[in-house]
């Protein structure tokens, strides 16, 4: 009783932790328009270093331990539209020549084994 107990609250942590992630994108609009993504990554960049900061400071206080100082985080100043578009441009491109490859790349292997099955 206690083992379905177990898995069935791991469930429900698992799916709380998911649905509020997939509302956290929405809410932020994370998957629309690139400028709202970008904005998200700035907002992301001011946070999260000072809360990291803060949380290993309050770990420092409840165990007495004493963690080293971690170096600043690295400064993303390119464009993530302009590295996304040719992500996608890449991925899209490799996809459309997809089937004419395999075609060739199994007429080559057809090839092959014919020659080395004489």
């Amino acid at each position: 009783m206690v083992a379905r107990m177990w898995s069935l609250l791991r469930f429900l942590i698992k799916g709380s932790v998911a649905g509020g992630a997939i509302y956290l994108v929405y809410d932020h609009e994370l998957l629309g328009p690139s400028d709202k993504s970008e904005a998200a990554l700035r907002r992301a960049e001011e946070v999260v270093p000072p809360a990291m900061y803060q949380f290993s400071q309050y770990v420092c206080q409840q165990t007495g331990l004493q963690l080293p100082q971690l170096p600043d985080p690295p400064k993303i100043n390119f464009p993530i539209r302009e590295s996304w578009n040719s992500g996608i441009v890449k991925v899209m491109s490799a996809l459309s020549v997809a089937p004419t490859k395999a075609v060739n790349y199994s007429k080559e292997g057809w090839e092959y084994v014919k020659e080395h099955t004489k």
